[in-house]
């Protein structure tokens, strides 16, 4: 028998519905809340390393997300500037495995709607406009109170709830995310025959200017600058910043100016980091994916790290008889110290951007993490 009968997850992104989708195919009866009245719609691109499509594969959604989806094994370097040299194109490494590719670009609503279908289809039940406002944890299981004013007991709560994650602060745990110094204007542009993978620009006004092709004809750009508060900004505002700061770069970003528009769904956000420490559960109550980490996305393993954190917690309770402490204590030692490092080099990666450090060792980061997550959690 599993450790537990009956789940409630909050929140309903990527870590939260991976666990949902393991669970329930295990035979748990899972309820998911999230607080926002539905699944959205809008957003940008997402980069897809290989460790999180071999997680995608052994949530059963490969297939979809690969039709949906624009898969590459390149990544180039050009210059800043009027001719935008291409200086390197370096083979990437398959993380995932050789059947799976080095990389994907995904508009990231579809793979969110492709994870909420797989974990309905399973039995899942997801409660939108929903949030959980209470916890209440002993040795047997959680009692829980809903943004409806409703109470419900179950065996275990995940908190997947996000970067200000509600369940987090509901069960005591102090953690405020750090800005690193770093925001970032995405935009999603249709993609020029010359764009196949993802080619970073490094210089300029902005400290990273690239793009990730996502599809046969759609793709994301995006500009990393200084980390400014642009809350109050338009959307006609938003566009017409986007493109002064491209101006600094050509190539493909010549084209991606002239289909700027407020059709292209342009955002900012900032950069933020944060790990809790060990433990990341009081009682049966536990946080996983960004309510337990953060790492900004130089490295692009926001999301896969979140999704890991979902498969060893699931694989986990799936193959115990209780929750015990020892059952806890595999948990974290497969998770903390892994993400800990992904997200410490996520940071420091962006911080020699901002110190324009040339000397840097990037190369030797970038392999130090990517052999590290070859390995499976």
């Amino acid at each position: 028998m599993t450790a537990v009968q009956r789940v409630a997850i909050a929140g309903a992104g990527f870590a939260g519905l991976g666990a949902a989708i393991l669970l329930a195919e295990g035979g748990v009866e899972v309820e998911v809340y999230e607080s926002k009245p539905e699944l959205s719609a809008i957003g940008s691109g997402i980069t897809l390393q290989g460790n999180l499509l071999r997680i995608l594969d052994q949530l059963g959604v490969w297939q979809e997300a690969k039709a949906k989806s624009y898969g590459f094994d390149m990544l180039a370097l050009r210059t800043p500037g009027p001719v935008a040299n291409v200086i390197a194109e370096i083979p990437d490494q398959r993380m995932g495995g050789p059947e799976f590719p080095a990389t994907a670009g995904m508009y990231r609503p579809d793979l969110a709607k492709i994870l909420l279908d797989r974990a309905e289809s399973l039995g899942a039940r997801v409660h939108f406009g929903t949030s959980v406002t209470g916890v209440s944890t002993d040795a047997t299981g959680v009692d829980i109170t809903l943004s409806t004013g409703e109470t419900t007991r179950v065996d275990l709560l995940i908190g997947a709830d996000g970067l200000h994650s509600a369940v987090r602060s509901l069960i005591g745990i102090e953690i405020t995310p750090r800005t690193t110094g770093m925001g970032i204007w995405r935009a999603f542009v249709p993609r020029p025959e010359s764009v196949k993978y993802t080619e970073l620009y490094y210089g300029g006004p902005c400290y990273i200017a690239g793009y990730c092709p996502t599809g046969e004809d759609t793709m994301y750009a995006y500009l990393v600058e200084k980390a400014q508060d642009r809350s109050g900004v338009s959307d006609e505002d938003a566009v017409r910043i986007m493109g002064e700061l491209s101006m600094a770069y050509h190539g493909p970003w010549d084209d991606f100016r002239e289909n700027l528009s407020t059709s292209s769904r342009v955002n900012y956000t900032w950069f933020t980091e944060h790990v809790v420490d060990a433990p990341w559960n009081r009682g049966r109550a536990v946080v996983i994916g960004d309510a337990a980490h953060s790492a900004p996305p130089t490295l692009a393993q926001g999301a896969a790290q979140a999704l890991e954190d979902a498969v060893v917690l699931a694989e986990l309770l799936l193959a115990s008889d209780e929750v015990d402490q020892p059952m806890w204590d595999a948990f974290h030692e497969r998770r903390v110290a892994r993400a800990r490092e992904v997200v410490a080099a996520s940071v420091q990666l962006g911080d020699w951007l901002i110190e324009g450090n040339r000397d840097a060792p990037i190369p030797a980061l970038m392999g130090r993490i990517a052999a590290l997550v070859s390995n499976r959690p």
